[in-house]
């Protein structure tokens, strides 16, 4: 009866949605059937459904914000995606790949001395978004920030920072056993570089030997190496401090609210609305299937099939992360209107 009645809701609602937004003329758009996805039945949807509310009061248009309401009534949580949306197929010829980023936790301090001197540093006011500024090795190495009050914090490990930037937020845990949580505060416009791809070419390592741990141990044996290493890469993070997320939450994604641990995905927003809902079915030594939440964005996440799961934080999220580099497929779940609207008006 309650499923019947929340049907009916649901049906009810489909006449007020707006309309969808544009397809992209570069991507395929196939609705498929719910049993066409693999392990769906097993999935845990509450789970989803509670990492969709995180973020669905946020989406925009009007189809969004009634499925949204009706999320808030604690429907059954799989019958709630199976009558609101349709599983989408978006593709745009490119094959799938996913990988993974946490959240870190370094070693810092508030004032700088021996053992805590690489900053940590906000955005400076002449630093306009989208518009070239110097690069890392300038930033760093002649110290052009220093004694401008700009510095959060000061941490004890320069490869710690250095993927702390590319992590884009973490946590910093002060002498005192008190924690600072940071975010992504802005850039300074360039490209990111792979120090790994660096030392690949060097002939220092073959492609299948570098990861991040690698990368950490090879700086520390060489130090003044390993830091003109790093100024390979001339994209450079700043950021922001965040206050009042309390510390069982993640970290804040694209979207301004916290992630969710194996539920939040990290997508190419040209083609996947941020708070979708995404069947994934991820390949690899450790197959992933199930239903997660576009919350977050990615300098490197480009494509249709491209994809960042959040592993959580620390250093045990840190090496579940480290090892994603997959195959798989994703699927995108939107209102029904939407999903016919893109797929052409055609369906299974």
């Amino acid at each position: 009866m309650m499923r019947r009645a929340f049907a009916l809701l649901a049906l009810a609602l489909l006449s007020v949605w707006a309309q969808p937004g544009a397809a992209q003329p570069d991507a395929t758009y196939d609705i498929l059937s719910f049993d066409q996805l693999a392990g769906w039945q097993k999935d845990d949807h509450q789970a989803a459904l509670e990492a969709f509310l995180e973020t669905c009061g946020d989406m925009k248009g009007a189809e969004w914000s009634s499925v949204c309401a009706l999320a808030k009534s604690h429907p059954n949580a799989r019958a709630f995606f199976e009558l609101l949306f349709r599983p989408v197929a978006i593709e745009d010829g490119k094959p799938a790949l996913f990988t993974g980023y946490f959240e870190p936790v370094l070693n810092g301090s508030r004032q700088p001395n021996l053992r805590y001197k690489y900053p940590l540093y906000r955005k400076p006011p002449e630093v306009a978004g989208g518009s070239l500024w110097f690069p890392r090795a300038v930033i760093e190495g002649d110290r052009i920030l220093a004694g401008r009050g700009l510095e959060i914090a000061w941490v004890d490990d320069p490869v710690e920072l250095f993927f702390l930037q590319i992590q884009g937020s973490g946590r910093i845990r002060l002498p005192d056993g008190s924690t600072i949580r940071v975010g992504y505060g802005g850039a300074n416009g360039h490209s990111y570089r792979s120090v790994g791809d660096e030392l690949v070419r060097r002939g220092v390592y073959q492609p299948h030997q570098v990861s991040a741990e690698v990368i950490r141990n090879w700086v520390s044996r060489n130090p003044d190496k390993g830091i003109a290493l790093l100024h390979t890469n001339p994209a450079f993070v700043f950021f922001r401090e965040i206050r009042g997320l309390p510390p069982e939450k993640g970290p804040l994604g694209a979207m301004n609210r916290p992630l969710t641990r194996e539920r939040t995905l990290a997508v190419d927003p040209k083609f996947v609305p941020l708070g979708a809902p995404v069947w994934i079915e991820k390949g690899g030594r450790n197959p992933m299937k199930r239903l997660m939440v576009a919350q977050d964005t990615g300098s490197a996440i480009k494509g249709a099939q491209r994809a960042d799961i959040f592993f959580g934080t620390g250093k045990e999220a840190g090496r579940a992360a480290a090892r994603v580099s997959d195959p798989g497929r994703m699927v995108v779940l939107l209102p029904i209107e939407t999903a016919y609207e893109l797929a052409g008006g055609y369906g299974p």
